[in-house]
């Protein structure tokens, strides 16, 4: 077997200048070409085999926000070879096959997002488009892609090892409830038969993987890395000192069982204090290692100082809308600290954050200035959150023993630093680099910790919004908003007049655009007629609405399957029928004529008749808007076909009682109110 060609520290100490960095970088690859995809691009580089092969369900777009080009590029600037096998029929292992039998290992991702929420809304219909496919096209990838990609892999080339990774693997690397399929499953792990999976960012750990079966050690070797787990034969016996998780015997059939392994599992996040894990399953054991520690900054502008072409591949023909939303995009930071229990990002990412240096964004964003098709406007500037920056815990001793699920709630930690002041600078800088005319904040913003800065909140303004800005109260309801570990409404109250006084100032009619989430844990019919009412008085009216999705590993979606809090223990409503959910989706929307008749029923379930009516603290008015009708009758008639009469032209030709009841059409209504079948009255509804 070749040994690589070269041996760079892609991952340096911190303190290295960005531009030897990308130095580094630029010896490693020897040009700015994207990865091959194919057998033919792989000779054009004079290779004649591939050290890994990387699987992904994604469109390969090489520009730093797709994990398929950063961690292709960390590979390639250590020296190994890597083929790209985006979005490969699954149907056959063919395309396992493309570039031969890959020397080190196959390194499997279903992209990304998680399969399953790629393909399916909240109501669990099949979505019209993916973000993440050449014109936006579905059905290039399998449900549950890991599993398909690993099988398909094995099939291929039995003995290469298979290394899973990316978000879907991470959130489902223990026993997970699943929405789609409304059951527990096992760890995915014992299910794609996977050598290793590796959870969170994975620069270091695929790095890691590399060198050392480079050097001769097996997959069975690297079971002790940070940040990586793997399935146990029913003979072998897990190490010492591990914290075991409830069987999945157990979450299987208890739901009280279940709310504990959340709660021992999200406990042990914090990668300073953290234990492995250990869970059976019947007779064989996932184990669990403690995750990786941050990132440093050094490795942070030495993996964004890559030579990416920030483009996708140039066999595409289509545009991968995916793309088109962050191609002048600039992330400058990772992970979240706010642990909100409806998301993903601090479970996946780590609740530490990591940032780049200053002079590494602003190198990247004079890059972009530099491209001929460049249009002046960097689309946003920001990562999971606009504005943690830099933020860190002030004690470090204090950090290494902290088990907080949130740092800024129930109220932000007096321990946490909280200074604005480096964020603003860049902001500054950014947009005082020549060739750039704005520099826009599209990330979502922490509105308690934006409240922290005034000065923050007057640059924002002044500065960094393009007319709207996007912001996440999420809910109203004080209970709920704690089940969520988000701040309480008035926080956002206080950050909109904030917010529209300095717009004022600036003279400039800018507006915030604020998102919700229908059917969380602990929202009903009443909460969400409590925020109806405020989105009234207030004059919003969403254009979108968010539906809560339980996504495998969160702990709402823990709350979502056991109707209890996984850290008191307490009980929580759930909106579980699908029927509830849609009344908390139309609520939200009550403003719109389709929604009338669901907006009723919603307010007539909880009692809530006084708003229904024509006054002006109604919701809705007492008689339905005839654009209400109409689009009843249009549903009912795509469901039922010509059964329901078409009002929705005045010029028919009249016919008489006679003639209606001869003629061809089809039947009676069966819905009607007015009479049915035997000629009865119905009672109205």
């Amino acid at each position: 077997m070749s040994k690589p060609r070269y041996s760079l520290p892609i991952l340096p100490d911190a303190g290295l200048l960005s531009d030897r960095l990308a130095e580094m970088g630029r010896q490693a690859t020897g040009s700015a070409a994207p990865l091959p995809m194919t057998a033919r691009e792989m000779r054009d580089r004079g290779w004649d085999e591939v050290d890994v092969v990387f699987i992904t369900g994604d469109a390969y777009v090489d520009h730093p926000s797709f994990a398929m080009a950063v961690l292709g590029r960390v590979l390639e600037a250590a020296g190994f070879r890597v083929g790209i096998v985006s979005q490969p029929d699954w149907r056959s292992c063919e395309d396992w096959r493309r570039f031969g039998q890959p020397r080190l290992f196959f390194a499997v991702s279903a992209g990304n997002m998680d399969s399953m929420i790629n393909h399916y809304t909240a109501s669990r219909k099949v979505r019209n488009d993916d973000a993440y496919s050449p014109g936006g096209k579905i059905g290039q990838r399998p449900d549950r892609a890991t599993l398909a990609y690993c099988q398909r892999a094995r099939e291929a080339y039995k003995d290469t090892p298979v290394i899973a990774g990316g978000v879907e693997a991470s959130l489902r690397r223990l026993a997970h409830y699943d929405y789609w399929s409304d059951k527990v499953r096992r760890s995915i792990l014992l299910d794609c038969k996977a050598d290793l999976l590796v959870f969170g960012n994975g620069e270091e750990a695929i790095m890691e993987i590399a060198r050392r079966l480079q050097a001769g050690e097996s997959v069975r070797d690297l079971r002790d890395l940070r940040g990586a787990a793997y399935a146990m034969g029913a003979s072998e016996t897990p190490p010492e000192g591990l914290l075991t998780v409830p069987s999945y015997e157990e979450v299987t059939t208890d739901k009280m069982a279940f709310a504990e392994a959340t709660r021992i599992i999200h406990n042990e996040t914090n990668p300073y204090n953290a234990k492995g894990l250990v869970q059976y399953h019947d007779r064989q054991a996932v184990v669990c290692n403690p995750p990786r520690f941050p990132i440093s900054q050094g490795s942070m502008d030495a993996i964004y100082a890559l030579p990416y072409t920030r483009r996708p591949h140039p066999s595409y023909t289509e545009s991968v809308p995916a793309f088109e939303m962050i191609r002048d995009s600039v992330a400058i930071m990772r992970g979240c600290f706010g642990g909100c229990t409806f998301c993903s990002i601090t479970a996946h990412e780590g609740r530490i954050i990591q940032s780049r240096s200053k002079e590494s964004v602003l190198h990247e964003i004079n890059q972009m200035a530099a491209a001929p098709d460049f249009k002046g406007v960097v689309s946003d500037i920001g990562g999971p959150t606009a504005n943690m920056y830099q933020m860190k815990c002030s004690k470090p001793e204090v950090e290494a023993v902290c088990r907080r699920q949130s740092c800024v709630h129930p109220k932000i930690c007096k321990l946490l630093g909280t200074d604005h002041g480096p964020l603003i600078q860049l902001m500054k800088e950014a947009r005082e680099t020549p060739g750039v005319k704005k520099v826009l904040v599209a990330s979502g913003i922490r509105m308690d910790l934006a409240r922290q800065s005034p000065e923050y909140i007057r640059e924002l303004t002044q500065h960094h919004v393009g007319g709207r800005l996007k912001v996440a109260p999420e809910h109203t309801d004080p209970g709920v908003l704690n089940l969520m570990r988000k701040p309480s409404g008035d926080d956002f109250d206080e950050f909109a007049r904030q917010f529209n006084a300095e717009s004022k100032k600036s003279g400039k009619k800018q507006y915030l655009i604020p998102y919700y989430i229908a059917s969380h844990p602990g929202s009903d019919l009443h909460s969400m007629i409590d925020l109806a009412l405020y989105l009234k008085r207030n004059g919003y009216q969403p254009d979108q609405v968010q539906d809560f999705i339980p996504a495998p590993f969160d702990v709402a979606t823990a709350m979502y399957y056991t109707g209890i809090d996984p850290f008191t223990k307490k009980p929580v409503y759930i909106a579980q029928h699908l029927r509830d959910r849609k009344l908390q989706r139309a609520l939200m929307q009550f403003f719109k004529p389709e929604n009338y008749f669901e907006v009723r029923k919603a307010l007539q379930a909880a009692g809530r008749q006084d708003l229904i009516g024509n006054g002006c603290d109604c919701l809705i008015s007492a008689d339905p808007p005839r654009a209400a009708i109409l689009k009843r009758r249009e549903k009912a008639t795509a469901k039922l076909g010509d059964y329901v009469h078409d009002m929705t032209s005045g010029n028919k030709k009249k016919t008489n009682k006679k003639e209606s009841r001869n003629s061809a059409q089809k039947g009676y209504r069966p819905q009607r109110n007015s009479v049915n079948k035997g000629g009865k009255k119905r009672k109205p509804e």
